[in-house]
């Protein structure tokens, strides 16, 4: 195979593993979503450093925290679904969530909490 077609099926399949954002967020939206907080420290704690730099950045595709649009027709699947798609990996989105010490309650409150629509949370 010539390089310049190998270069291109490896651009090609790099770019079919990206999400697009899986709602046309604005600005607005992105900034909003990077305000929220969950109450619960432990969850809040988990939040920063494992969900909030995906859930906060519409180019990542994944879906806003606090961005009801984006999270209703994930939520209507339910929750066992949602947990299953968290701990197996969905998307771009590593196995885990990028929270390997999670458990399964952890996942729960962190998705309800991002799936809540743009309330205060803090």
């Amino acid at each position: 195979m010539k390089p310049t077609r190998i270069l291109l099926l490896l651009v090609a399949v790099v770019l079919a593993g990206c999400d697009r954002p899986s709602s046309f967020s604005s600005p607005e939206m992105e900034a909003a979503s990077r305000q929220l907080v969950p109450q619960d420290p432990e969850i809040a704690a988990i939040y920063g450093r494992s969900c909030s730099s995906c859930h906060t950045v519409a180019a990542t595709g994944a879906p806003l925290t606090g961005d009801a649009s984006a999270w209703t027709p994930r939520m209507a699947k339910g929750m066992d679904a949602m947990v299953d798609s968290v701990i197996n990996g969905f998307g771009g989105m590593p196995p885990f969530g990028l929270c390997m010490d999670c458990d399964a309650q952890q996942f729960e409150a962190l998705i309800e909490f991002m799936a809540t629509p743009g309330a205060s949370h803090d």
